[in-house]
Order: C-alpha cells, then sequence, then structure tokens
C-alpha cells in the first residue's frame, strides 16, 4: 500500500513531464509513441547508460476519445547483460511503484549515484525500465492535490476529506477522465510501452501495490510477461479499508509480544500491550493532550500506527514510543503528524474509488474492529475514504478487477512478518493462483522487504536469472529470531 518505504532509493530528484494516452486492443486511437528527451543535466554521468522520454497512449481504453496523455519513463541500461543458460540475455525488468499514487522517475538520478557506489543494485543483469503510472510522478496529468494530506490509513481530518474531493472534481473539470486511471489501464500501458519500444518480454517487479498493478499486467496482458518478483504484495482481491485496522492491531500486538519475549524489554515495558489497549480508548473518547500542550485527535494516533508499523526503525522503538504517549510525551505522534502529503492523492483516489472501495462498506469496516480499541483507532480516518468515492464519479467497477489470480507464470513473493497493510497471509493466499510461485517470508521484517538486505537483493536477482529454481532461503533470518528494539531511535 504505502510508498515510502518501498524503494527509498528511488524517490527524489527532478525529470521531465510529456503528453501521451493509452489504446484498447480493439479500438485505437493512435499507436503508442515513445519520444526520447534529454535526461536531467545533474543526474550522475559515467554510471550506466539511461534513456529519458515519454511514452504517448490514449487516455480512453475504448476509443471513446482522442486525448493522449503521457507517461514518464527512463531506462538503465545493463553494465553487465546476463545470458540464461539458454545462452539468451535477459529481458528488460519493469518496475512498479506503490501507493498508489507513488512515483519512480523522480528518483532515477538518486538511483544512479547509489550505483556509483554499490553497482549490484540494479541494472547489472538487465536494463532497468522505471515508469511513472498513469495520474502520478512526472507523467501527464499527474494527479497531485496540493495542501491535502492523506496516509495508508485515510483522509487525517475532514477538511482533507473535502479537499481531496475537490481536488479530484477540479482535475475533471479539466478534461482528466478518471475512469481511466487504474490498475487495467495501466496494464495497457505496459503493452503499449513494449510495443513501443520493440520488446517481445518484459520482467516485471514491483512492491507494496506495484503488485496489484503487476496482477493486472498478468490478467490482461500475460503474453508480454517471462518472470515476475513480488515485494511485500497488495493483491487484488485484497480490501483496502475493510480488515485494514485488524491488521495494524495484529501487528501491534505481534511486535509487542516480541518485546514481552524478551526479558530486558518486558522488563522496561510491563504488560504494554494491556497499557496501550487502555490508551487507546482514552483517545477514542476525543482528543488528548500532551505535557506540552500540544493536543491530537484519534486520527493522529491512527496515522502514527499506520506510519510506525510500516517501518523498520518504527517497528524496533514502538514500545518505548507507545510507552511514551501513555506518559503523556506525544512527540512520536507529532512526528509522523509533521509528513502526511507523500502521494499524488488524485491518482491514489483514482485508483482506490475504481478498483477497491466498491467492493467493500463503511458498515464491514466498523463492524470488523468493533471491541478492539487499537483496532477502532483506525476506523474513522480510513471511513473518510467512502465519503470521497460517493462523491466522485470514476466509473463502475469491473468484477474481475477484484478477483485472484490464476496464472503459470514464474512468479517469487517475498513479504515481511510484519506488515499492518500487506499482511503476510494475504501473500500466502494470492500464491495460491500462481502455479510456478515460491512464497518467502522474511522474520522480523518490516514493509519493503527485497532492497533492505543483501540478502533479499541476492534472492530476487537469482530468481530472475532463472526462475525455475529454487531460491536459496539459506541467508534468511531463523523463526525465532529475537527482534532487535531500540530505547531512543534519535540515537539509531
Amino acid at each position: 500500500m504505502t510508498v515510502r518505504p518501498l524503494a527509498l532509493l528511488l524517490l527524489a530528484g527532478g525529470l521531465f513531464l510529456g503528453l501521451g494516452a493509452l489504446p484498447d486492443s480493439s479500438a485505437r486511437a493512435a499507436a503508442p509513441v515513445f519520444t526520447e528527451t534529454p535526461c536531467p543535466a545533474d543526474w550522475p554521468t559515467g554510471v550506466s547508460e539511461v534513456r529519458c522520454g515519454t511514452l504517448t497512449v490514449d487516455e480512453a481504453r475504448d476509443g471513446s476519445t482522442d486525448r493522449r496523455i503521457g507517461v514518464a519513463v527512463v531506462i538503465l541500461k545493463a553494465s553487465q547483460p546476463y545470458k540464461d543458460v539458454s545462452g539468451h540475455f535477459l529481458p528488460p525488468v519493469v518496475m512498479f511503484h506503490g501507493g498508489p499514487g507513488g512515483a519512480l522517475t523522480p528518483g532515477a538520478g538518486r538511483l544512479l549515484a547509489g550505483l556509483s557506489r554499490r553497482p549490484d543494485l540494479a541494472a547489472m543483469d538487465q536494463d532497468v525500465i522505471l515508469f511513472d503510472q498513469r495520474g502520478g510522478g512526472r507523467s501527464d496529468p499527474s494527479m497531485d492535490c496540493p495542501g491535502v494530506e492523506l496516509t495508508d490509513a485515510g483522509p487525517p481530518t475532514d477538511k482533507d476529506r473535502d479537499g481531496l474531493i475537490a481536488c479530484l472534481k477540479s482535475y475533471q473539470a479539466q478534461g482528466v477522465d478518471l475512469r481511466w486511471y487504474n490498475a487495467a489501464a495501466i496494464a495497457d500501458d505496459v503493452r503499449d510501452l513494449t510495443q513501443a519500444l520493440g520488446l517481445e518480454k518484459i520482467d516485471l517487479r514491483g512492491g507494496s501495490y506495484g503488485p496489484r498493478i503487476e496482477a493486472a499486467v498478468i490478467t490482461h496482458q500475460p503474453q508480454i510477461v517471462r518472470a515476475v518478483v513480488m515485494d511485500s504484495p497488495w493483491p487484488p482481491e485484497g480490501d483496502w479499508a475493510v480488515g485494514t485496522p485488524e491488521q495494524v492491531s495484529t501487528a501491534v500486538r505481534l511486535i509487542l509480544s516480541k518485546c514481552a519475549a524478551q526479558a530486558a524489554c518486558a522488563a522496561r515495558h510491563p504488560d504494554i500491550q494491556a497499557r496501550f489497549e487502555a490508551e487507546a480508548r482514552k483517545w477514542l473518547a476525543g482528543p488528548v493532550t500532551g505535557k506540552d500542550g500540544r493536543t491530537f485527535t484519534v486520527d493522529d494516533l491512527s496515522a502514527f500506527l499506520m506510519d510506525t508499523t510500516y517501518s523498520g526503525q518504527g517497528v524496533r522503538s514502538l514500545p518505548a514510543d507507545l510507552d511514551r504517549i501513555i506518559a503523556g510525551d506525544l512527540t512520536p505522534v507529532a512526528e509522523v503528524a509533521e509528513n502526511r502529503t507523500y502521494y499524488s492523492e488524485g491518482q491514489h483516489m483514482a485508483h482506490l474509488c475504481k478498483e477497491e472501495l466498491p467492493f467493500e462498506s463503511r458498515a464491514r469496516l466498523t463492524a470488523g474492529a468493533e471491541g478492539d480499541p487499537v483496532a477502532q483507532v483506525l476506523v474513522p480516518s480510513l471511513a473518510r475514504l467512502f465519503d470521497v468515492c460517493a462523491a466522485v464519479d470514476v466509473g463502475a467497477a469491473d468484477p474481475v478487477e477484484n478477483q485472484p489470480v490464476t496464472t503459470t507464470i514464474p512468479t517469487l513473493f517475498v513479504a515481511a512478518e510484519i506488515d499492518p497493510g500487506c499482511p503476510p497471509h494475504l501473500t500466502e493466499a494470492a500464491a495460491k493462483g500462481y502455479a510456478n510461485s515460491q512464497v518467502v517470508i522474511v522474520t522480523n521484517a518490516t514493509h519493503g522487504v527485497i532492497d533492505a538486505s543483501p540478502c533479499t537483493r541476492r534472492m530476487a536477482r537469482d530468481f530472475l536469472r532463472n526462475p525455475s529454481a529454487p531460491v536459496d532461503r539459506s541467508c534468511l533470518p531463523a523463526a525465532d529470531t529475537p527482534l532487535d528494539f531500540i530505547e531512543d531511535a534519535a540515537a539509531t
């Protein structure tokens, strides 16, 4: 779901804009076109051969209009192209960012800087194609909503909810057809990208909501895919709002149980689960004022819990942070509240209103959290998502977009043991439809697993070299490995 913990290496920099659109296989206004443009002058040189450009495609996939939109693209050429056992070079790997509402091309400059120090981070065995999914990043249009805050726990205030509605309607007034900003349309963009670049096959790799888009490519354009890697995946059949409060509560309970299992941590934070549940009830009753006089709402605590349980450092400091909150030091909550604008919010909501929330309900959201005060903390902000979607027309949802995927395409799933948004049980269930899949659950890991360690990076690389071979799991931590807690996050 979230974008921030995934591919942090790819989240900074500047790029170009473009104009393009998406065609359907049966009715197409014009062929897709890839137009090369100069890469930013401040990017590192001499690291990897780089091509920058814009893929121009049809906005409407049914041929109903001739409006064209642009998809920003960066291609990194392989530094040491790898040949498989049959003597063929590997196809390019297309990267899929999370969110929805994330981006990849703005961080290409930072990625190049990283490759100058660590050539094995990317684009060694095969070309890497970065693109900003339609409606976000450096693509055109890019549906950002300045001044509006939005987290994976939803809009933190009624003002943000209303701002999202106004923002989406403003894009509609500018001529943007929100019916075509979703996973199925992006799958057609990917097909068009392969056509424009003259590619026969590609590999797919994505994280968080990226695998949701990968699943759409597999469903709608399977003929172009050789192999797939999914990191902390969100499957099409997952419920975005419904069940998320319970997932966050489960993540909190798992982390605190790992603390309770260690004598030193348990002594520093006795009965922390029960004490925090009591604290959560206070926040549910109304705003809470800390020792420094700052006041926060249950929505602020909601965003803190979601962001913290996504983060590797946040997980390790959670017992200490919860004790600070219980004692009236609300600094951990305030720190999360300082930055809640990390999405292209219009793109984010276009996806949710088309392919997620039509299959859910506010009633199920509320009922699922009943009786669990930690889960109930998440309900108010998530419920606002339904208000946004009720106010903005993005077209009818196709039931196929909520169905599990069935495929024989070789796929590697790598999931984190601790993940409130994309928990491992969703990965295990989704993988049942992937006949040639391998599933790896990493102990003590958090959202965004593959790039977090050399072990998992090597695993993904080896899989793409030979998707039919079992991946080497010997470098993974044992299931009983203690979680390394920290007491002072600022010192770490």
